[in-house]
């Protein structure tokens, strides 16, 4: 029996992108596979926050492949990559390692059961929904319609099924049937299969109504002339509009079933993270709160959408003095529980979820990483 095809850096970039799909990133951000060769063998992979040189000589030690850095390693444009810049020094030193470098960064932040959804099961219990939801995705479907006499139904759309129309899921045959009344006047030219030309005609007719992909529109209203009676099928192509994805979207808003103050939630980011600080910016102690906003890492941008949302606490990893100040005059109390600490507790979440959809790649998380800054 022939042994199976070694696992190679594109099987792990496509499952990543199937736990954080690359359309859900802020236009901004870099996600995917940064660096390295597609084609080459990846039988072991080191999940970090960061890609620093203490996490890529980890790295080599362990033999991984690749890198899945949550934070992109190629961030901005370069003109250049010396070795006298650290972050440019790491590049070239994982390049010649052949470590292959991949990145999720904000789409693992807007995607159903990513950090977003994990850092809000820290908070508390209640329904959770997206603080800016994702653009509806279109799905290239369109709905292809033919008026046709009841008697050539069957036939008609037996023929588009045959060329790719009415599947619904795990259905076949999808169709909606509506009762018409039809009218038409032939030229002189004309050779009509119902009446006479020259007369204006009235007759019962019925309308056809199919979904198909929109690269098989052509083949099927190939297929509606092939089958209708009449010498001029009266055939329309609706595109259907973007279908909305639940779950999915930048920062979260839950409805807390049970309202608790800021320093009450503070308490449970400390056990869940396991730090030994957070930040609060409260306008009074005493305030409660059943409506919360929040958004891992820096995300002090989506202030604006959680003061929409009717959010009266904003948890996220850190903001600037005046930016805390100005949440704080929105009638909006912060909780900062650090940038990383929002973001690291993930990682062995996404351990599994790689092992399931990779089984391939050995998945693991790096030793060395840690944040920048920690409390004395």
């Amino acid at each position: 029996m022939a042994s199976s095809a070694p696992t190679r850096v594109s099987d792990l970039a496509n499952a990543l992108s199937s736990i954080a799909p690359p359309r859900l990133a802020e236009a901004w951000d870099n996600v995917g596979l940064l660096l390295g060769d597609p084609d080459a063998p990846c039988a072991r992979a080191l999940l970090t926050i960061d890609l620093t040189e203490a996490v890529l000589d980890e790295a080599v030690r362990r033999g991984a492949d690749a890198v899945v850095a949550y934070h992109p390693p190629l961030f901005h444009p370069l003109k250049s990559i010396v070795r006298s810049e650290p972050s440019q020094r790491v590049l070239l030193d994982a390049a010649a390692a052949g470590i292959a470098l991949l990145s999720p960064h904000t789409a693992l932040d807007a995607a159903r059961g990513g950090v977003n959804d994990w850092l809000a099961s820290c908070i508390g219990l209640g329904p959770v929904r997206p603080l800016r939801p994702a653009p509806p995705v279109d799905g290239g479907l369109r709905v292809v319609a033919v008026h046709l006499p009841a008697s050539a139904l069957d036939a008609v759309r037996r023929a588009m099924v045959a060329a790719g129309a009415g599947t619904i899921g795990n259905y076949t045959h999808c169709s909606a049937v509506h009762g018409i009344e039809g009218t038409f006047l032939g030229g002189a030219d004309s050779t009509p299969a119902v009446g006479r030309r020259g007369v204006l005609e009235t007759v019962r007719e019925v309308r056809l109504e199919m979904r198909c992909a929109a690269s098989e529109v052509a083949a099927v209203t190939a297929a509606v002339r092939s089958a209708h009676p009449y010498e001029e099928p009266p055939i329309e192509v609706h595109a259907l509009l973007p279908e909305p994805r639940s779950g999915e979207g930048q920062g979260r808003v839950i409805e807390l079933r049970a309202a608790t103050t800021a320093q009450v939630i503070a308490g449970r980011l400390k056990r869940a993270l396991g730090v030994r600080g957070v930040l609060v910016a409260s306008g009074t102690r005493r305030r409660v709160h059943t409506r919360v906003a929040l958004c891992a890492g820096a995300g002090m941008s989506l202030i604006p959408d959680a003061e929409r949302a009717g959010a009266t606490l904003f948890v996220t990893g850190e903001a600037r003095h005046h930016d805390q100040l100005d949440a704080v005059a929105r009638g909006i109390e912060l909780v900062l529980a650090g940038h990383t600490a929002t973001e690291r507790g993930y990682l062995p979440t996404l351990v599994t979820r790689l092992r399931d959809a990779c089984p391939g790649v050995v998945a693991q998380i790096s030793r060395a990483d840690r944040a920048p800054a920690e409390l004395a």
